[in-house]
């Protein structure tokens, strides 16, 4: 019985290994609705503290040709997925989406997945109504992924998000007003 248990847990992959309690498996397959938002099994999922960029907005790559900012850091997001396997807890929930944190194993490393999309530089500290980040760290490795010009921050004319969801906002408040 012993050597059966052994060749089992050999030839089954590690993926198969339940999430810890409290948290669940983040895998491929999901429907990924932004590079920071997911939905599966009719529920929906953010990771807390982060904003990927926008869907419509664009960029330039260094070819001169425009790309979509939200579908870069919404591939990101699914190659971390495939690559790194996470397992999410949640945090908070707010209206129909559940915020959770999720941690990636990269060797026998594990490493806050949003805080790698961040360093990476393909989504950014989110911040609250009052422009301040949800979570510090997050900002603190936005600015050094900034610095670094890591991933979409290489590009010139690339907009953190913060500040195009203000301008809607004020656009919209300034239509409300009298």
């Amino acid at each position: 019985m012993r050597q059966t248990l052994i060749l089992l847990s050999v030839l089954l992959p590690a993926s198969i290994a339940a999430a810890p309690d409290g948290y669940f498996d983040l895998l491929p397959g999901v429907t990924l609705e932004t590079g920071d938002t997911w939905s599966s099994d009719g529920k929906r999922f953010r990771l807390y503290g982060v904003q990927s960029c926008l869907r419509g907005t664009s960029y330039t790559d260094k070819h001169g040709q425009k790309r979509d900012c939200g579908e870069a850091s919404l591939a990101v997001f699914a190659a971390y997925i495939k690559d790194t396997k996470p397992v999410c807890a949640p945090v908070a929930k707010k209206d129909d989406t559940a915020y959770v944190v999720c941690y990636a194993t990269v060797g026998k490393q594990r490493l806050d997945l949003a805080n790698v999309l961040i360093t990476s530089g393909y989504a950014f500290a989110a911040l609250n109504g009052e422009g301040l980040p949800y979570h510090v760290p997050y900002a603190v490795a936005e600015q050094l992924a900034r610095d670094k010009r890591a991933g979409l921050w290489q590009f010139e004319d690339v907009q953190h998000p913060a500040i195009l969801l203000s301008r809607e906002v004020n656009a919209r408040n300034k239509k409300a007003s009298p």
